[in-house]
């Protein structure tokens, strides 16, 4: 029996590897393609720029097709929602329950319209995007072969994370985001199957774009110990920084709404005729960020010029997103965590504390710290620099600047920008009672209200039934007398389209509970 029990799961985890693979090559196509046709069109809208510079006749008709392709953008965003912003929170929130959508329409539309949006030198990520096209393409296979529930759960996140490698050949890091911000499942089949996927769409992306790092900065040298001091300076700036970037960024669509005499999906139109004189005057600075980035780091500018392309990245890019268009803001906070490394470290030049040589460092250092306070995902912000570089000597000073950001945006109140997304898109669910039933799976964290409760003294949602305890690498089953410990994933059964009501409802209750006294 036992030798039964372990031949099954290893099929399972074979299964799992099989489907990454099958998710990985799919979305590592579509992904890349969109990576690349980007990367084209980018190329020559900046020389369309330098033609318009030469011949000013141009710049009417230019921005009547702006004008055209923001309202037919807008058009399709009224139609299908789900393709609106950065396609990451709506991940989340099909994987956690709160909200699900129909592949093909959002496949298509948010493919073309992040090539327009982003390929028009909007300052917006081709990364969200990405990962919602390789989640969105899984779902399409997992609804062609039948798949529901957890099944499909495990598809969607294995494909997010071929998208994120494919967008920046960056497999672990991938994988890692998905466990740590989007999922929030650390599972086996869970991890096995992402990281299967990502590494199968890395492998597509190398084929086509070489195996040079997206980042591929070049250093003299690795920071000296007795320089660390201003990383912590460093760090809390960031993480300042940061918060602001929070606070603005989930605002700036209240702002649109202001705007009465707009219809709200045509919000496009603002960014969309604004970009004409950024890339008149400063073509280097469209899209994404990373050519900016990559430049930046060989031929560093003063620190007025850096400043000034720093306040120019931070408006025009919240502008951007906040229209509703279709794109992301990861490689955007990249680009701007890379100026404000730059300006630390010029403003340490400046005063005698640091070697200009080491103003490289500086930028690569705060990539990390930038992203791990705003998205409160540090692992994640380590392991993607480091891949993005392509080199492991900064994993120290990464680590200490990302904590310092992670700390300071912790303190001054800020959230997971992600979650906070998805919290504005969904409403309080409502109990459903009917339906087919699935399997919830609810982590216990550290110094969480849940922990070190008997199962007996909590008021569990309706309709529910706590079948097991995951602990380990062993399962409980449970009962009344069952006290819960900090680190369990408790598995509950439910009805499918229940799942967000009692997610919600644990989370409240989580929160709530207080802990007993010892």
């Amino acid at each position: 029996m036992k030798h039964q029990q372990r031949t099954q799961r290893d099929l399972t985890r074979l299964n799992a590897i099989v489907l990454g693979c099958l998710v990985g090559l799919f979305a590592g196509i579509v992904v890349s393609t969109f990576r690349l046709i980007i990367e084209h069109l980018l190329s020559l809208v900046q020389a369309v720029y330098g033609w318009l510079g030469q011949h000013p006749w141009g710049l009417v008709p230019w921005a009547i097709l702006l004008v055209l392709m923001a309202l037919m953008i807008g058009h399709w965003v009224k139609q299908t929602p789900m393709i609106k912003g950065s396609g990451i929170p709506q991940i989340e929130g099909q994987l956690a329950g709160e909200l699900d959508y129909a592949w093909w329409p959002v496949l298509w539309k948010k493919f073309v319209s992040g090539i327009l949006g982003i390929g028009s030198g909007l300052f917006l990520g081709r990364e969200g995007p990405s990962i919602q096209l390789g989640g969105t393409v899984a779902q399409g296979l997992a609804d062609r072969l039948g798949f529901s529930g957890s099944r499909r759960r495990l598809m969607i996140a294995s494909g997010a994370s071929a998208g994120l490698s494919a967008a920046f050949n960056a497999p672990i890091a991938a994988t890692l985001f998905i466990l740590e911000e989007v999922y929030h499942n650390f599972s086996t089949l869970v991890w096995l199957t992402s990281l299967t996927s990502a590494v199968v769409a890395n492998f597509v992306s190398n084929e086509i774009f070489g195996l040079t790092p997206v980042l591929h900065i070049v250093y003299q040298q690795a920071l000296p110990l007795k320089y660390y001091g201003l990383l912590l300076l460093l760090g809390i700036g960031l993480g300042g920084l940061g918060y602001g970037y929070q606070w603005v960024t989930l605002r700036v669509g209240q702002w649109y709404g202001r705007l009465t005499w707009l219809p709200r999906q045509f919000d496009g139109i603002i960014p969309f005729l604004l970009v004409i004189p950024v890339g008149l005057w400063w073509p280097i600075t469209l899209g994404g960020g990373n050519q900016l980035i990559v430049q930046f780091a060989q031929q560093t500018p003063l620190l007025v010029p850096l400043i000034g392309y720093f306040i120019l990245r931070f408006v025009f890019s919240t502008i951007s997103y906040g229209s509703g268009l279709p794109g992301g803001i990861f490689l955007p906070i990249l680009t701007l965590g890379a100026l404000l490394g730059a300006i630390g470290a010029r403003c340490f030049v400046a005063v005698g504390w640091l070697p200009t040589m080491y103003v490289a460092n500086f930028m690569i250092y705060a990539m990390a710290g930038y992203f791990a306070g705003i998205s409160k995902a540090p692992f994640t912000a380590i392991l993607l620099i480091t891949e993005m570089v392509g080199t492991l000597q900064h994993l120290m000073p990464l680590a200490v600047v990302a904590i310092v950001a992670y700390i300071t945006v912790d303190v001054l109140g800020g959230a997971p920008i992600y979650e906070a997304m998805l919290q504005q898109m969904v409403v309080p669910a409502k109990a459903q009672s009917d339906g087919p039933t699935d399997q919830l799976e609810f982590p216990v964290n550290e110094g969480a209200g849940l922990a070190g409760r008997q199962v007996r003294d909590l008021a569990w949602p309706p309709d529910t039934l706590l079948v097991g305890i995951r602990r380990g690498e062993r399962q409980v089953i449970p009962n009344g007398d069952t006290i819960l410990r900090a680190g369990d994933t408790l598995l509950i059964f439910t009805y499918q389209h229940n799942r967000a009501f009692v997610r919600q409802q644990l989370t409240h209750l989580n929160d709530s509970s207080t802990q007993p006294s010892d």
